[in-house]
């Protein structure tokens, strides 16, 4: 008799739990179940667009304070114009060791970025002048845009074009870090000696 008594409290237990399982998960639908870090979902920090009191303006997106760069950001405080050229000309030099690696480095970067126009030997006749565009200079015969035999250009001179470009030649700031620019550059004076 004890033992069927522990069975009946055992099934009542057991359906109550089953019980208050159905109706508690058929409270709200729309509901995903237990948080585990709410947190994450219901954060406490503003969103850009949103109006914000913290600040004078009231505005959560705000520009950077005067003078500070992004982390991993090279500054080069030469502008674009004839004359941050020539400043660049001077000032301006090849910082990064002059080793195998990084001449190697620099002869693929050249052969994947500047070929296309330039050529593999630097002598201005690369596929896109087979295409009919306008051919640029040889680095080594050519005379520059700006005054100057190509095989003259200096570290500065070469590194403000590639920054900003110059007549058909676009930036390739973008697609070249500051320290693989001056990789193509270690290339560049070895294609200024063919």
């Amino acid at each position: 008799m004890l033992a069927m008594n522990k069975i009946k409290i055992f099934g009542a237990t057991m359906i109550a739990i089953a019980a208050t399982v159905v109706v508690s998960s058929c409270h709200d639908k729309r509901s995903t179940g237990w948080q585990y870090a709410p947190n994450m979902y219901e954060h406490i920090a503003p969103e850009y667009d949103q109006k914000n009191n913290n600040f004078k303006d009231g505005k959560t997106a705000q520009l950077p304070p005067p003078g500070t760069i992004p982390v991993g950001f090279t500054r080069f405080d030469y502008p674009n114009t004839r004359a941050g050229y020539d400043q660049a000309a001077v000032e301006v030099k090849n910082m990064i060791a002059q080793t195998q690696q990084n001449y190697a480095e620099g002869k693929k970067l050249y052969e994947s970025f500047c070929s296309p126009c330039h050529g593999f030997t630097g002598q201005g006749d690369g596929t896109v002048v087979q295409h009919g565009y306008p051919a640029p200079p040889s680095y080594s015969k050519g005379q520059s845009s700006r005054g100057g035999a190509m095989k003259d250009l200096t570290d500065g001179k070469i590194y403000h074009t590639i920054t900003y470009g110059v007549n058909s030649m676009g930036s390739y700031a973008s697609q070249l870090a500051p320290e693989e620019r001056w990789k193509v550059i270690m290339y560049v004076h070895h294609l200024q000696t063919l």
